[in-house]
């Protein structure tokens, strides 16, 4: 979805439904793994920035994912910024409406 509205230019993942979901499982076990990490030694900025500087961890792990698996290309750590937006976005719609069936 991110690499749909930013375009290909700035963040491509491939063509093939596969190159997909292993850019996902990749995206899925360095957030399981670093992202509890990151907000660790990030606790006073986001402390500073009332959570606000999730955006740039979020960021920082699609750069390392895309450093991990080739095929995911960034252009830039502000297009990265923005996919961390994006896709934290539709994960927290996706979390809400489970939520609301149950």
């Amino acid at each position: 979805m991110a690499s749909g509205i930013l375009g290909s230019a700035r963040l491509s993942v491939g063509h093939s439904l596969s190159t997909l979901l292993w850019a996902g499982l990749i995206f899925a076990l360095v957030n399981l793994v670093l992202k509890p990490i990151l907000i660790f030694l990030s606790l006073p900025a986001l402390l500073l920035t009332l959570g606000l500087f999730m955006i740039v961890v979020n960021g920082l792990i699609v750069v390392i994912v895309s450093h991990l698996y080739s095929p995911l290309f960034v252009s830039s750590f502000g297009v990265a910024m923005l996919a961390g937006l994006i896709i934290g976005l539709v994960n927290f719609l996706v979390t809400r409406i489970l939520e609301s069936e149950k």
